[in-house]
């Protein structure tokens, strides 16, 4: 991957060209904030909506969109499973923390107070 490209249009770029439906790879990023993403979750979907593999990687540099590492695992990973198409939602959609495993169901994230406010699928400020 050249450095100038974002991981996000290398991905969508990639795999776009296929007329196969699936497996689709869903590719969300997490991040304190919506500026820097520190995890990506990859999910294998089949072609019954069913997630058939998942994989998380969390930052080794500053952001994973820009880890060359991470970025070539991922391409494995995606190939690993023949992947065709990929889902992506083109910026940072949540914190990094799992709901459940990292804090209590219900409740929002300490670590993560910028969330707090933010819708995660739209964007704007909650109300």
């Amino acid at each position: 991957m050249r450095p100038d490209k974002s991981a996000e249009k290398y991905f969508e770029k990639k795999f776009r060209k296929s007329k196969l439906a699936s497996p689709i790879a869903t590719i969300a990023y997490y991040g304190p904030d919506d500026q820097t993403a520190t995890k990506v979750a990859v999910g294998i979907v089949d072609s019954h909506d069913k997630v058939i593999e998942m994989k998380r990687w969390l930052v080794r540099a500053l952001d994973v969109r820009i880890d060359r590492e991470i970025n070539n695992e991922i391409l494995a990973f995606l190939k690993d499973n023949h992947v065709k198409r990929v889902a992506m939602t083109g910026r940072i959609i949540g914190c990094p923390h799992e709901e459940g495993i990292d804090y209590p169901e219900g409740s929002k994230c300490p670590k993560c107070p910028y969330w707090a406010k933010i819708d995660r699928w739209t964007g704007k400020i909650l109300t």
